[in-house]
């Protein structure tokens, strides 16, 4: 989903993890979630698969990565993203985030999924990015776990143009009139 409004990772993470749904949470483990992404022309998609004791939200966002190169990790947490998906994964589920309409370029795809209310977050799952376990360790007193899925780069190409038809005159010049 575009939206319009560019959102930083942290607060879209943030931000939603107030609305998620309220309810106990036991010990996490690293292996509670799973990413996987896949590409098909200007769409990214992303499986999550939740077997955690709860409810986790999860975003997929894209930043830009210039000339196909992974940023510091610094540049892409204060990064904004204008390209995200975010939702609810109940326990024992898998769900696939969608973010479309992504326009030429190449980014850097990442994953968080958060198990918790915002005041009482359990852990925290992210895309195996390199430096970013240790980057947002500082920042959040939760336990944060990487997923086994790295951030990747991708590249969306620029759409083909359609064929041009030839002109009614191009036609009876090569068949007759």
């Amino acid at each position: 989903m575009r939206i319009p409004r560019r959102v930083a990772v942290v607060a879209a993470i943030a931000v939603p993890l107030a609305l998620a749904a309220p309810g106990s949470v036991s010990a996490a483990e690293p292996t509670d979630i799973t990413y996987s992404y896949d590409v098909v022309g200007d769409t990214v998609t992303n499986t999550i698969t939740n077997t955690a004791d709860g409810t986790v939200l999860c975003t997929t966002a894209l930043a830009s990565a210039p000339e196909g190169v992974l940023p510091p990790v610094e540049t892409v947490v204060s990064q904004t993203h204008e390209y995200y998906e975010s939702g609810s994964i109940a326990a024992g589920a898998t769900t696939t985030q969608t973010v479309t309409d992504i326009p030429p370029g190449s980014y850097v795809v990442l994953a968080t999924c958060t198990l918790g209310e915002f005041d009482s977050t359990e852990a925290w799952w992210l895309s195996d990015y390199p430096g970013i376990k240790e980057h947002v360790e500082d920042l959040v007193p939760w336990t944060t776990y990487t997923v086994q899925q790295k951030s990747v780069v991708i590249t969306i190409d620029q759409a083909s143009p359609e064929p041009a038809l030839p002109a009614i005159s191009d036609l009876t010049d090569a068949f007759g009139s």
